[in-house]
C-alpha cells in the first residue's frame, strides 16, 4: 500500500526587472537556523487555508518584497517528495511576475534581496534540483510545466517533467 499523498502547498515567484534582463532573488543569510542557510531562492512560502495559489503568491511577493504583482502567470508546479532535513512533500506552484508597483526591499527577515542577471542564476549557491527547473521558467515556451522531483538526504534523486 502507497503512502498517502498530504503535501505542504507553497508558492515560488520569479520577479523580472523592468528590462526583463534580472530576477529578484533572496539570499538566505539572515538566520541562523535556517534550513536554506546559504542559498538564493526566489520568493514565495506556505499557501494559507483561506487562500488560492495566486492569492498566496501575491500575499509572499508583498510580505517578502513590499511591492505589488500586477501581471503574474504560472509557469510550473513541482512535486518535491521527501524535501528538506524533516523529508517533507510539497507542491510547488511557480509563478513569473512580470509587471509590479512599487519599490522592493533591499532586504526581509530571511535574507538580502538582490537583482541577478538571469544568465547568472546557475552559478549562485542554491537547492540542487533548481538547477532543473529554474531554465524552464525563462525559456520563453507558453507551455505551463509539471514536475516530480523526489529527494532523498537533502538531494534530488531524479527529475522529470511534463509540459501542456
Amino acid at each position: 500500500m502507497s503512502k498517502k499523498y498530504c503535501p505542504i502547498v507553497g508558492t515560488l515567484g520569479f520577479v523580472l526587472s523592468e528590462d526583463k534582463t534580472r530576477v529578484l532573488m533572496v539570499h538566505r543569510n539572515a538566520r541562523e537556523l535556517d534550513d536554506q542557510l546559504g542559498k538564493y531562492n526566489g520568493l514565495g512560502g506556505h499557501m494559507e487555508a483561506d487562500e488560492d495559489v495566486v492569492a498566496c503568491m501575491k500575499r509572499e511577493i508583498m510580505e517578502e518584497a513590499g511591492i505589488e504583482c500586477l501581471h503574474l502567470s504560472l509557469r510550473g508546479t513541482v512535486n518535491w517528495t521527501g524535501f528538506g532535513p524533516k523529508g517533507e512533500d510539497w507542491l510547488g506552484f511557480i509563478f513569473l511576475i512580470t509587471e509590479y508597483s512599487g519599490e522592493p526591499f533591499t532586504e526581509n527577515e530571511e535574507g538580502d534581496l538582490h537583482w541577478i542577471a538571469i544568465e547568472d542564476i546557475p552559478a549562485l549557491p542554491m537547492w540542487e534540483g533548481d538547477r532543473h527547473f529554474i531554465p524552464l521558467i525563462f525559456d520563453g515556451d507558453e507551455r505551463v510545466f509539471h514536475g516530480y522531483m523526489p529527494y532523498e538526504n537533502d538531494k534530488p534523486l531524479s527529475w522529470r517533467y511534463s509540459r501542456i
